[in-house]
């Protein structure tokens, strides 16, 4: 994993944006795995900018977001379909045709669920996946226990996912208690991952992802066995971190790198 600690939440929406410019203007074509939430708010909005100011253009890309509430349609104010076209989609020039969102309302979920992992097989599979976790250590629906192996399917929301999300519904009772999910197996088989983290809230699922043991109980702890991850973060959820310098010693290691200043990392004095 390649970490990255930010000084605040702005910087790390900004890094964030300028990775997911990256890939799109390496691969104008490429498939983008998207995440829903409170932490991909100022990412989506530097992306907005840099589509308005800087001209990224999003007209060839395809997405696949990670998750839907079971029973909330795609007009609903607190579905993720709704949360996507009001925080990016109806702000960039992305072909709408090419924007997926997994079916709350299906009638049968094992039938969607198997003809999502085909789009997203059929697209030629995700370039980037961009990621968050929960305060328990969960990426997209895949709440503690889930397997390591899974696919898109439906799944249960635990109690505490539930209280999390109650801010966004007027309160506990109103949340859906049922979620469709990419699995954990979906998202380790994208090329590249980009998770998200602000807030001293999500330090000890930060910890337990990067330095704890990989298990179904922190499931964003199965990146450890993904080829290429970067972790970008804040002070505050980077502040449980035990190899903190390690990881800003890498991290200047990489900035040198890409600026080619090759003989500050003593290549190529000899």
């Amino acid at each position: 994993m390649r970490v990255v600690i930010e000084r605040d939440a702005e910087s790390v929406s900004r890094k964030a944006a300028r990775l997911i410019a990256d890939q799109v203007r390496r691969k104008p074509d490429c498939v983008l795995g998207l995440a829903t939430g409170s932490t991909p708010l100022g990412t989506y909005r530097e992306l907005i900018r840099l589509h308005r100011e800087e001209a990224l253009d999003f007209s060839h890309a395809t997405t696949f977001n990670l998750d839907e509430y079971v029973g909330l349609g795609p007009t609903h104010p607190q579905s993720y379909r709704y949360f996507m076209q009001s925080n990016l989609f109806d702000h960039i020039n992305v072909d709408a045709s090419r924007t997926y969102v997994p079916d709350g309302r299906a009638l049968d979920f094992e039938a969607a669920c198997r003809l999502y992992e085909q789009r997203i097989k059929d697209a030629g599979g995700i370039d980037l996946q961009f990621l968050g976790i929960g305060a328990d250590g969960h990426i997209a629906f895949n709440e503690p226990g889930s397997s390591l192996g899974s696919r898109t399917r439906l799944k249960t929301l635990t109690q505490e996912t539930i209280r999390d999300n109650a801010r966004f519904f007027g309160g506990e009772e109103l949340v859906p208690r049922l979620a469709v999910t990419v699995g954990v197996g979906t998202i380790l088989d994208a090329r590249r991952c980009l998770l998200l983290a602000v807030g001293v809230g999500k330090a000890a699922a930060i910890r337990e992802t990067i330095e704890g043991p990989v298990t179904a109980q922190i499931t964003a702890s199965a990146l450890q066995l993904h080829r290429e991850v970067i972790v970008v973060v804040d002070e505050l959820a980077a502040k449980d971190l035990r190899r903190r310098a390690y990881y800003d010693e890498v991290e200047q290691s990489q900035q040198l790198l890409e600026r080619g200043r090759l003989r500050e990392l003593g290549i190529g004095t000899r």
